[in-house]
């Protein structure tokens, strides 16, 4: 025989509450709800208030496998002591437990049950909104809200799925309410005040498209156009990756018309400015947190220098585009882009990267470095432009053309890291994550493709080193090659003799950008490289495993890690960790091209038994 918990019969009122643990307090008093079975019987009747509740659903709750023969029985005991617990609470002279229609009523009032509350709340701002008081109507949905508060229901009962369920279902009538908030305040003309709760919800929950469409409007009715132009862009990404559709015809109509008004809010003098920007890439996926930094820094309303680091391939040059692209509202005085090398990767000399920008800008360059490099400051002080200047060599490229006032923003892309230009922000690229590469090579082969043979597909990019350009220059072999089985093109790239033989496509050569990043290293470097690259494991090295192929002793071998690392050609753990410590990795293209270039003893034989002394 199961016993009930002793309860209390309080003679006050008593208030109940599902958000967050179950609880009940009775004349400032917290009441004892008694074993779990008990409460598990009493939190589904609260979360069904006036509402028979049947007696197949307790059961199912309280056993949800194989409930005992005395289910009924034991179900009887539950529910008198759910009545002890009422007692003459509110009302003694009625049964707030009845049962009929095949299952128990529990009959409770609004200010009795923090979710009746919640709810009544919600109807009369809906109600409020629907005369057209939307101020009164963002003010009951946010006390609705607040009663709310970051409480998870029922969170100490979760582990039943029956009321786990009946929680979820709280939670979708919470986030409609979020939404009809948000909705009010951007009505109003309050949009500031909804968009960083609506960032951590859509975070949450990525494919609500209501919420997202209210953080869409909330952004750009905040001034912040390209952030909100790029909530689209991610979802659009989002919904392609993982449900193979596209966004619905309001979603994709509200995008449209952000497009439209950002662009009508444009001076007449802004449309005249030069703009001279490459077409995004269309196959541009993922990197959804670097866009967002690169947006933010480089669209920061005082402007500044952004520098966008990674290995050759890695897809920087299109991110800065994209975000260019996006950040139009925030320039109108011009968006410019100029390579800072020659086509066969030679660096152009500054006075010849000077020139373009001052043809592209409107600004009277005269030859000599001095006055030139003046001109251009005072048009820089004087005007909001975003220029970007690409695939920088080194710091001495781009000295005097960077703004040392007013309110421009550069953005730098660069395979080093460029640690002499100061102040910057800094976002480093490192390979994509395999879903956002399988992503990239199923928009150029077709999704369907992937699909006979995902396994495969997944070995295609990781020997790709998850790099943008490699697996886009694989997307675009298989997509001519369609013949060719996934399977027989991923042991061609396994292959370390012949990987950089198969990464070509047309005149697209991952080998060739490879090299032009190699000639930008010193000899002592690539001897050191060459080095590391043989010895390294899946391309992963520690200090002590440098130390020893490199021949030298701790600072040296420091000193080589962190000299390549400031050149792109070593990456390094993400967090702080010491150098001991620490997994270095030189990515796997990099690793077969220097293997390639120079062999383990050729490698030794250029830096020589002296290279401890040559780098230290």
């Amino acid at each position: 025989m199961i016993r009930p918990c002793a309860l209390p019969a309080p003679s006050g009122t008593v208030y109940f509450s599902l958000l967050g643990p179950l609880t009940a307090v009775a004349d400032g008093r917290p009441l004892p709800l008694g074993p779990r079975k008990q409460r598990l019987v009493l939190a589904t009747l609260l979360s069904r208030p006036n509402t028979p509740v049947p007696v197949d659903v307790l059961t199912d709750v309280v056993w949800p496998d194989a409930p005992p023969r005395t289910a009924r029985k034991n179900l009887q005991v539950y529910i008198s002591a759910a009545r002890t617990l009422f007692g003459s609470v509110g009302d003694g002279d009625r049964d707030r437990v009845v049962h009929g229609y095949g299952g128990y009523r529990l009959r409770i009032g609004e200010g009795e049950l923090d979710t009746l509350r919640f709810g009544a709340l919600a109807r009369a701002g809906r109600a409020a909104g629907e005369r057209g008081d939307l101020r009164t109507a963002a003010r009951l949905l946010r006390e609705a809200l607040d009663l709310w508060g970051e409480r998870q229901p029922l969170h100490d009962l979760r582990d039943s799925a029956g009321v786990a369920e009946e929680a979820g279902r709280l939670e979708s009538r919470c986030l409609t309410v979020y939404e009809d908030w948000a909705e009010a305040e951007i009505e109003t003309g309050r949009a500031a005040v909804a968009v960083d709760g609506l960032r951590d919800l859509v975070e949450r929950h990525p494919l609500r498209e209501r919420l997202r469409a209210a953080w869409m409007n909330s952004l750009h009715q905040s001034g912040r156009q390209a952030e909100a132009l790029a909530v689209y862009d991610e979802y659009r990404q989002l919904l392609a990756r993982e449900l193979g559709l596209e966004p619905s015809p309001a979603m994709a109509a509200l995008y449209a018309d952000m497009l439209g008004r950002g662009r009508a809010a444009r001076p007449a003098a802004a449309r005249d400015t030069a703009v001279s920007l490459p077409a995004a890439a269309r196959d541009f996926t993922g990197r959804h947190d670097e866009l967002r930094e690169v947006l933010d820094g480089a669209g920061r309303p005082e402007g500044g220098v952004l520098i966008v680091s990674g290995p050759a391939g890695a897809g920087k040059s299109a991110l800065a585009v994209r975000a260019a692209h996006l950040l139009a509202d925030g320039f109108p005085d011009g968006r410019v882009h100029v390579r800072v090398r020659r086509e066969d990767g030679v660096a152009r000399t500054r006075a010849d990267v000077l020139g373009e920008l001052g043809r592209l800008c409107g600004v009277r360059v005269r030859p000599d470095g001095a006055e030139a490099e003046a001109a251009w400051q005072d048009w820089l002080s004087r005007h909001r432009a975003l220029v970007v200047l690409d695939d920088v060599p080194d710091e001495a490229s781009v000295r005097g053309l960077l703004p040392r006032s007013g309110r421009c923003s550069v953005v730098l892309t660069a395979r080093g890291q460029l640690a002499g230009l100061a102040p910057a922000l800094r976002v480093a690229l490192t390979a994509l994550a395999d879903g956002e590469a399988l992503e990239l090579l199923g928009r150029l082969t077709g999704a369907g493709r992937l699909r006979t043979d995902p396994a495969s597909a997944l070995r295609v990019v990781r020997a790709c080193g998850a790099l943008p350009l490699a697996v886009a220059v694989s997307g675009m072999r298989l997509a001519v090659l369609r013949h060719l089985p996934l399977a027989e093109y991923a042991a061609r790239l396994d292959d370390p003799s012949a990987a950089l033989d198969e990464l070509v496509a047309g005149d697209v050569s991952v080998r060739s950008r490879i090299a032009s990043g190699w000639q930008d290293l010193t000899e002592e470097n690539r001897g050191a490289l060459a080095l590391l690259a043989g010895a390294a494991q899946d391309g992963g090295f520690t200090l002590d495993r440098a130390m020893d192929v490199l021949g030298c002793g701790e600072r040296a071998a420091i000193r080589t890690v962190e000299s390549l690392i400031g050149t792109g050609a070593v990456t390094s753990p993400a967090g702080e960790v010491t150098a001991h410590a620490a997994l270095y990795e030189v990515p796997r293209l990099l690793c077969l091209y220097a293997r390639e270039r120079t062999g383990p003893d050729r490698g030794r034989e250029r830096t020589g038994r002296d290279l401890p002394l040559v780098l230290g």
